[in-house]
């Protein structure tokens, strides 16, 4: 015999099932939290509710440039980006870096927790949101990591960060930026951590590609964890410029201070 259900009781059954799959999954792997990676509580959303306390959000103002915070409303530019021009037209940043980011970022590379991008990305579409959406981009574009390196990690943090956004941004605001896996590196560079200003841009010479990008995409967001002295972000826009993007602005979970 077969039974026909209406569409309200479909959804209903639907739901149950993943709600059922979410219990599974939180059984077997328990989300953890970015900042104490202690594992989260059900019901805390994705981060503990006192670690959120915890953690430097970026408030204005901010460098013009590259979105750093600077000592008040009549300063327009960070030192650095007084000092030199960027390739990159304008970014933003969801917090600023410090021992507390810098620990969840570096469990994110090195221990396997990419679970903890949820959180980032979620955050950077809920915080920032109107921002992204009055950029009018075309593309988020990730930050590739060589693929030598990805195989040891096993997932570019950059990607998982922008599918992330993208799916929020969508959730919350109806606006789909579709990822694009544009950027390509063609070599594999030191880590820029361990290098001063002068030797990042020389380790970053040459070292990203742009694939074929159509015509009609002229507005790019690049994605990435960290923007330290902006040495990548400038490698990658100048290799997504040659490629004949007009416009490219970048986006990363947390930015240093100078």
């Amino acid at each position: 015999m077969r039974i026909t259900l209406n569409p309200q009781t479909r959804k209903q059954i639907a739901a149950a099932a993943r709600r059922a799959g979410g219990f599974l999954l939180d059984g077997l792997y328990p989300r953890r939290c970015p900042v104490c990676d202690e594992i989260v509580a059900r019901g805390e959303s994705l981060i503990c509710s006192g670690c959120l306390k915890q953690i430097s959000w970026v408030t204005g103002p901010v460098c013009k440039t590259c979105g750093r915070e600077v000592s008040d409303e009549r300063t327009e530019y960070c030192p650095d980006c007084m000092r030199r021009r960027h390739a990159f037209d304008k970014g933003i940043s969801l917090c600023n870096y410090n021992e507390i980011t810098g620990a969840s970022m570096a469990r994110i590379k090195y221990q396997g927790r990419r679970e903890y991008l949820d959180f980032y990305g979620t955050a950077i579409a809920k915080g920032m949101g109107k921002r992204l959406t009055a950029l009018k981009a075309d593309l988020l574009v990730p930050v590739p990591v060589h693929p030598a390196r990805e195989r040891k990690r096993g997932f570019n943090q950059a990607r998982v960060l922008a599918e992330r956004i993208s799916t929020e941004m969508d959730r919350l605001y109806r606006m789909k930026i579709p990822v694009g896996n544009v950027l390509y590196r063609r070599k594999k560079t030191l880590p820029q951590k361990d290098l001063n200003p002068g030797e990042r841009l020389k380790n970053l010479e040459e070292a990203f590609e742009a694939g074929e990008i159509p015509a009609n995409i002229q507005r790019v967001i690049l994605a990435d964890d960290i923007y330290t002295t902006g040495s990548t972000a400038d490698a990658c826009a100048k290799a997504l410029k040659r490629a004949g993007v007009r416009e490219v602005f970048v986006v990363t979970i947390c930015i240093g201070n100078q």
